[in-house]
């Protein structure tokens, strides 16, 4: 069942770009009319953090001995003999119609890939109306943010030649000895989240090296009184200096941001044996995400809910604005996730999430007249009956959480899940594209439809579709099949042009305008959520695997894989 560390030769014929952002810019925007004038915030300090070398021995006259303990090596085949599947399944009994499917999507992929590599390769993505690429400024000078995005997505869906293009770029051009403001959200969920994904998948050393080398460039970014990252935790890789776009949240940090870490920091120690990632070491100079567990825990929540902003200074929350979907979103997420790859063990993750998700269904869950369910945002005990596109996330997550509870709290959370995603998928059909706004309301006699021009527009998210694929695998309802192929149906239609895929300005237009951006986004999970949606279960087994909140894999901790 063990596939080889590298992918034959040949061939069979998937939160934030600048233009249209994902996740970070409108974040940004959100917590720049919420959190008051700009601030300025200091330079963190510039200490660097050594990790896996031999401290200096003291001086004395003879000279110090040689330390003798041999480097640490992470055990992949052992690994690989954990899992409970094979990566790529089985692809037994299945039927042809939905064969025909998934290699559709398959071929959407290799559009998508092949015009990027054409008009776009190294850069961070591809603009197909003017057949040229876009860089932005997110990721701090890093490059090719499209290939290492798409990696995990070419493996799974046997692109072998294509999958060996994108290898040979990581080998030979990716350069991370660049200067520059990026996002550590961005960073994170992007490359490190598709590098660890892609060695896990292949035993590729490449792909570890250069994860565990850009992690060590993230480091710097905790250097706070807290040892919560600054606002959007913009730093320069090569001074190691680390401070906040003002701006942005004056001064404050994002909770989808700082808490949106974990699963790739505990993946970087296990594979480097560094314990400063997870932050096994006690030493304060060493915080990193294990101590925003501890500032989350002192801090008083409202209502028992997580606002959205937090002071890095004081770890003390800055104003009370909370949302399940932007700003808020991955935050959740990655409770749930953490405890499901501890293999159960992590049991303040889970309490976390279990209390957090009483306090949703018990201030935010609602249902509008027509008989919708939705959750809703909280502005300090004042409700706004929106929702955002990214919130849609929320059906699969909590489907995901459900299957480890017992009796009525079980079939409860099954049931929200299930109306909440039939919430989203109505956000689609009530749009002339049959593809979703960014936010859509239930006021004004308005249900499920976005009624602000500034909320129209799809930008190839994959939130509706992530839900779609968690719910049909967790409940094999033929309706969520059929749901996801209404999108791959619209896509074609409304998305795909003669260069790739762009996002459209207004999806209740038949006639709709393009933005000549093809996000990273869309490859890493938008086509991967739609081809698992065809795929047998047993294709990176929820048994074996959860998914950052950009769709990339991490494996499921079956053994202590250090022994």
């Amino acid at each position: 069942t063990d596939l080889p560390r590298s992918p034959p030769a040949a061939a069979e014929p998937r939160h934030a770009s600048p233009a249209a952002p994902r996740r970070l810019r409108e974040k940004l925007r959100t917590a720049a009319r919420m959190a008051g004038p700009p601030a300025r915030t200091a330079p963190g300090s510039r200490q660097q953090v050594q990790g896996g070398e031999s401290r200096a021995q003291p001086a004395s006259a003879s000279p110090p001995a040689r330390e003798t303990r041999a480097p640490f090596r992470f055990d992949y085949e052992r690994f690989r003999r954990s899992l409970r599947h094979p990566v790529r399944g089985g692809r037994s009994g299945e039927d042809p119609e939905t064969r025909a499917r998934r290699m559709k999507i398959k071929e959407m992929m290799k559009f998508a890939w092949d015009n990027y590599k054409q008009y776009a390769l190294g850069k961070n993505e591809l603009r197909p109306l003017t057949k040229n690429g876009h860089i932005g400024n997110m990721f701090g000078g890093l490059r090719g943010a499209t290939v290492i995005d798409a990696l995990d997505t070419l493996y799974i869906m046997e692109l072998e030649e294509e999958f060996q293009e994108a290898k040979q770029w990581v080998e030979k051009s990716f350069d991370l000895n660049v200067n520059g403001e990026a996002s550590l959200f961005e960073v994170n969920i992007r490359y490190i989240g598709g590098l660890l994904a892609t060695y896990y998948l292949t035993g590729e050393e490449v792909f570890k090296s250069k994860a565990l080398e850009l992690g060590e460039k993230l480091l710097p970014a905790f250097n706070t009184p807290t040892g919560i990252p600054r606002g959007s935790s913009l730093f320069s890789p090569c001074s190691g200096m680390s401070w906040s776009w003002g701006w942005a949240s004056a001064g404050s940090s994002i909770l989808a941001e700082f808490g949106t870490l974990h699963l790739e920091f505990l993946h970087l120690s296990e594979l480097s044996g560094n314990p400063v990632f997870a932050e096994k070491a006690s030493e304060p100079s060493l915080a990193s995400v294990g101590n925003i567990r501890r500032v989350l825990s002192r801090v008083e929540k409202p209502q028992g809910l997580y606002p959205n902003f937090l002071s890095p200074v004081t770890g003390s929350w800055v104003q009370h604005h909370v949302s399940i979907g932007g700003l808020g979103d991955s935050f959740y997420e990655y409770l749930i996730k953490s405890w499901l790859m501890s293999d159960k063990k992590d049991s303040e993750a889970k309490k976390m999430y279990d209390d957090a998700l009483e306090a949703i269904e018990k201030h935010l869950v609602k249902k509008s007249a027509g008989g919708l369910t939705y959750i809703a945002e909280w502005r300090g005990g004042i409700l706004d009956h929106k929702m955002g596109h990214l919130a849609c996330f929320s059906g699969g997550m909590i489907a995901l959480g459900a299957q480890h509870s017992t009796g009525d709290r079980r079939q409860r959370h099954m049931e929200l899940a299930a109306e909440i995603t039939s919430t989203c998928h109505e956000s689609y059909t009530r749009s002339d594209t049959k593809l979703g706004p960014e936010a859509f309301r239930f006021d004004a006699g308005s249900e499920a439809t976005a009624t602000r021009l500034s909320e129209r527009y799809y930008i190839l998210r994959p939130e509706v579709v992530e839900s779609y694929m968690y719910l049909w695998r967790l409940t094999h309802q033929p309706k969520y099949r059929h749901w996801g192929w209404e999108v791959v149906q619209a896509l074609e239609k409304h998305c795909r042009v003669e260069a790739g895929f762009s996002g459209i300005r207004d999806v209740y237009s038949t006639t709709p305008s393009h933005d000549n951006m093809q996000q990273s986004f869309f490859l890493a999970e938008t086509l991967k959520y739609l081809y698992l949606l065809f795929c047998e279960d047993d294709v990176l087994s929820l048994e074996d695997w959860v998914f950052n909140t950009e769709a990339h894999p991490l494996p499921i901790n079956h053994t202590d894989s250090k022994a």
